[in-house]
C-alpha cells in the first residue's frame, strides 16, 4: 500500500453494523472508484511537483467539452465526467502510469485512517446565531425585536468602517469541507464500496475525496 495515495468516490448513504459485543456502528457508504490515471506529474517533469490526475464516473458525449473529451483520449481512457488531481508522493509516482485503472482493494485496507473531503450541503441564507453560533440577545431587560442579532459590527471614528472577516449573516454551507482522521470500517471490493465509520460531508450523490490520512493522532502510529 501507498504511504500517500487517495481516490475520487460517491456518497451512497449512510448504514450500520453491528459489533460482536452488540454495539452499533454507524457507517458512511462510499462508492469509491474504479478512477482512471489520467496523467502523472513529478518533480523532474515540467510541473515541478509530485501528483496524479484521476478520472471517476462515466459520462455521456455531450456532457463532455472537446479540451476534456482530447485529454482523456490521449490517456486512453473513456469519457469521464469527474477529473480531480491529488498530491502524492515520489515512490507513488513511479508505480503510476496514463489509462491505469486503480481500485478501491488496492489503495485502502480496513482499519486504516484516512482523510474525506466532500463539499458540505448548502443551508442558504442564514443569521449569525445558526451561522456563527452567537448566543443571542437576554430576553428580558426590556429588549424589544432584538433577540437575534449580531451586535455592533464596526466603530465610528476608528477604523470608521467594518472590519474584514467580521461574522455577519450570510450563505451558510456549500463550502469545501475535510474531516480528518476517520476510520475505514469495511471494504467491498467487488462493488467499489468503501465503509467509513460516522458522517462524512455533502449529501447523498454528493463527489468525495478519499485520501489517507495526513495527520496521526497523538499516542497513535499510523498504519
Amino acid at each position: 500500500m501507498n504511504e500517500k495515495m487517495g481516490m475520487i468516490g460517491r456518497k451512497l448513504g449512510m448504514t450500520q453494523f453491528f459489533q460482536a459485543d452488540g454495539n452499533v456502528v454507524p457507517c458512511t457508504v462510499v462508492q469509491l472508484g474504479p478512477n482512471t490515471v489520467l496523467q502523472v506529474k513529478s518533480t523532474t517533469s515540467k510541473d515541478r511537483y509530485n501528483a496524479i490526475q484521476l478520472g471517476f464516473a462515466p459520462a455521456r458525449a455531450k456532457l463532455i467539452n472537446k479540451p476534456l473529451a482530447g485529454h482523456l483520449t490521449k490517456a486512453g481512457a473513456s469519457l469521464l465526467r469527474h477529473v480531480r488531481e491529488i498530491r502524492v508522493d515520489a515512490g507513488t509516482v513511479a508505480t503510476m502510469s496514463a489509462g491505469k485503472v486503480l481500485t478501491v482493494g488496492e489503495v485502502f485496507q480496513d482499519g486504516q485512517k484516512v482523510d474525506v473531503v466532500g463539499t458540505s450541503k448548502g443551508r442558504g441564507f442564514a443569521g449569525v446565531m445558526k451561522r456563527h453560533h452567537f448566543a443571542g440577545f437576554e430576553r428580558t431587560r426590556g429588549a424589544h425585536e432584538y433577540f437575534r442579532h449580531g451586535g455592533s459590527i464596526g466603530t465610528r471614528l476608528t477604523p470608521g468602517m467594518t472590519l474584514k472577516g467580521k461574522k455577519m449573516p450570510g450563505h451558510l454551507g456549500a463550502s469545501r469541507t475535510t474531516v480528518q482522521n476517520m476510520t475505514v470500517v469495511r471494504i467491498d471490493a467487488e462493488r467499489n464500496l468503501l465503509f467509513i465509520r460516522g458522517g462524512v460531508p455533502g449529501p447523498v450523490g454528493g463527489l468525495v475525496v478519499i485520501r489517507h490520512a495526513v495527520r496521526t493522532p497523538k499516542g497513535k502510529k499510523k498504519k
